[in-house]
């Protein structure tokens, strides 16, 4: 018989919905419902695509007996992450403090207050791995409720002050004031140790950072490739090319798995997730800008084609993730035996076979993740092969395996759209439209805006999440900066005037709703739901801080308006973590990025000119042949403009002689305005802004 979450919208909810669990969605019902019975909460947290919810949902909350005690004992809610990241973020903090890990399921019990006193995440259905059986642990709590009571209220104060030291402006995290001193004065310091950290615990021969399990380090692999250091970008190109050539990365549909749990990037957990796709998107575009490895080009289209195919509703969102499971098992669409390779390729499977490291017994339970196990050159002269007739015939042995993988069961899709991972996609698609050349994903990007702008956008303010029509859950900081931040990367290419006063009205509610008065933002408005704590999220997790994403809009739209007080807040937003910043890169390497940012010397250009016109249009390419975020860039119909009334660096520009005209200035020093692409060119040459690679196309 279904319970309450029957009526749920979240894809995550509805699997639960069949349960003979008595589950509640997140809200007041559950907690009045808990003090009425004396019972405490049982907060259930995952997302649609977690492999190990799955588990713990077959293992537990399908047993008529578990739910049972569930039921008699418990308030049971169920709360999916990625509607209620706010929720999540609470609670996820409380068992990190409690039991020093975290990760999901998300397993909580709370008092009828919403103070937690224990935590935890998969609890297996029999003891294993030095864990009681979740049977016990509720055994346990519910005695421990009904016989303890002071031991346990005293246990939730604890944890509750806890929370509360870290809703506190920048709590424990963030280093001393010497330390926001000294980067104040000196930002490169706090980089350049950063560097080094992350070069000690860099793994040289495969990648990334420490050892397995790894994930995309999508903040320190920005960071790098912002750098001119030499081994900054080879640290970044290994890494990227390591993630390309691993079972990480779907050698055949395109896009990326959540993470790898080896070390060589060969084995993935299964699911992918809108978030990690689009900023890897922007990876592969930059690490093609840094280094023009051509094969860089090819990844970022497959993320693009994967993204249009998998992902995108009919009304222009992208949803949210792939689940890891089909057919009852983890990775099951996307592994390989040598028979099924065989059938599938015919007379290139030997070729296949070798390329993509097939074997008898596979490496995941029999079976095989695809994945680059040799260069090209080096199967063609092992198969006795010319290079070209072996490329060919890869890609034929790829298009057969694609082919045939399309008529299995298919992975479950999480169709509900988050405003703030649409932005982080914004990001990497008008990226891949800038660096890259393309057209779809500047489509695309479009596409975005428009169904944001359609379904997400209410009376000036945004909404979390849609599915099906129905948009709800008060937007939070994660939307507001995100969406910024994508508007702002979209109208660096197509510098179309309604993107940046769409960014510029977020950016102002975002002030208005999250900014605290000792500096920096919480993640929820003030308008939304109060809940145990107002959380903030200072570190990089598998998104960006939130915190410091807010601060990296205000500090590129204080370049774009002149206005002083957008800068200020993006450097009190930072500017405390600084010590942090040097001894974690990579949880504070969003921050170290909008450090760079504020220190950058101001470049601006300016184009007047009528939108559609011949003469504007040439400007405006040229323009786009050398789009860079370091510079300020807006398109201006005249000096009456309402663009201009806004940002003030257009005020009183003029066409010459009536002709599209470009004012470009650096550090507070205008040039001379010129006519003409020509003209234009010599311009941004004489503030260094050099043409970006051609890109060739990926085949």
């Amino acid at each position: 018989m279904p319970n309450r979450l029957a009526d749920a919208t979240s894809p995550y909810l509805l699997q639960h919905s069949e349960n003979p669990v008595d589950w509640l969605p997140w809200g007041e019902e559950a907690f009045e419902r808990a003090r009425r019975s004396d019972r405490p909460v049982l907060l259930s947290i995952g997302y649609a695509a977690c492999h190990w919810c799955h588990v713990m949902a077959h293992e537990s909350f399908e047993d008529e007996r578990v739910a049972a005690f569930m039921n008699e004992r418990f308030v049971c809610v169920k709360v999916d992450r990625e509607e209620r990241p706010d929720v999540d973020a609470v609670y996820m903090n409380a068992v990190q403090a409690m039991t020093g890990g975290g990760g999901w399921p998300l397993t909580v019990v709370v008092t009828p207050e919403g103070a937690p006193f224990f935590g935890g995440t998969y609890f297996g259905s029999e003891p294993r791995w030095g864990q009681p059986s979740f049977r016990q642990v509720l055994e346990g709590i519910s005695g421990a409720w009904r016989e303890r009571r002071g031991e346990v209220e005293e246990a939730a104060r604890t944890v509750h002050e806890h929370l509360r030291v870290l809703e506190a402006p920048y709590g424990p995290t963030a280093g001393s004031a010497t330390g926001a001193e000294r980067a104040a004065a000196d930002p490169e310091e706090a980089a350049g140790h950063a560097l080094s950290a992350l070069a000690a615990t860099f793994d040289a021969e495969r990648g990334g950072f420490g050892g397995a399990p790894k994930f995309p380090p999508h903040g320190a692999l920005r960071f790098l490739l912002g750098r001119p250091e030499a081994h900054a970008l080879a640290m970044a190109t290994t890494t990227l090319d390591a993630m390309a050539d691993g079972g990480i990365h779907d050698q055949l549909g395109g896009g990326f798995a959540r993470y790898s749990v080896d070390a060589r990037w060969d084995v993935p957990h299964f699911e992918k997730m809108l978030y990690d796709n689009a900023q890897l998107l922007q990876l592969y575009a930059e690490g093609y800008r840094r280094s023009g490895l051509s094969r860089y080009v090819a990844v970022a289209e497959g993320i693009v084609g994967w993204l249009g195919r998998e992902l995108r509703t009919s009304e222009g969102g992208l949803c949210s993730s792939l689940d890891a499971d089909s057919e009852g098992e983890e990775g099951r669409f996307y592994t390989w035996t040598e028979p099924e390779v065989e059938a599938a390729c015919g007379a290139d499977a030997a070729l296949a076979l070798r390329a993509f490291g097939v074997r008898t017994p596979g490496p995941f339970e029999g079976r095989n993740v695809l994945r680059v196990a040799e260069p090209l050159p080096a199967v063609a002269a092992a198969l006795e092969l010319e290079p070209g007739e072996a490329g060919a015939r890869l890609e034929r042995a790829r298009r057969a395996l694609a082919a045939a993988r399309e008529r299995r069961p298919r992975p479950a899709l999480d169709d509900k759209v988050l405003a703030s991972w649409n932005g982080l996609a914004l990001v990497g698609l008008a990226d891949a439209a800038r660096l890259l050349g393309s057209e779809r994903a500047l489509g695309m990007a479009r596409e975005v805006v428009r169904f944001v702008r359609a379904h997400l956008w209410r009376d000036g303010r945004l909404l979390h999440v849609w599915r099906g029509g129905n948009a709800r859950v008060e937007g939070l900081l994660e939307d507001y900066a995100y969406l910024g931040l994508g508007l702002l990367a979209l109208h660096r290419v197509t510098l179309e005037a309604p993107l940046l006063e769409l960014a510029l009205d977020l950016a102002a509610v975002l002030r208005r709703d999250f900014e605290a008065e000792d500096g920096g933002f919480f993640s929820t408005s003030c308008r939304g739901e109060r809940l145990l704590v107002r959380p903030r999220s200072l570190a990089d997790a598998a998104v960006p801080s939130d915190n410091a994403a807010a601060a990296e809009l205000l500090a590129r739209l204080a370049r774009l308006t002149g206005d002083g007080a957008l800068a200020q807040a993006a450097e009190r937003a930072v500017a405390p973590l600084a010590d942090a910043m040097a001894r974690h890169p990579q949880a504070f390497a969003s921050a170290l990025t909008v450090r760079r940012i504020l220190a950058e010397p101001p470049r601006e250009v300016v184009l007047v000119g009528d939108p559609g016109s011949d003469d504007t249009v040439a400007l405006t390419a040229a323009w786009r042949r050398r789009a860079d975020p370091a510079v300020a860039a807006l398109l201006v119909s005249g000096p009456d403009d309402a663009l201009a009334r806004r940002c003030p660096l257009a005020q009183g520009r003029e066409r010459l002689e009536g002709r599209a005209t470009a004012y470009v200035c650096r550090a507070g020093a205008c040039r001379l305005p010129v006519v003409g692409a020509a003209a234009f060119e010599r311009e941004l040459d004489a503030i260094g802004l050099a043409p970006l690679p051609a890109a060739p196309r990926a085949g």
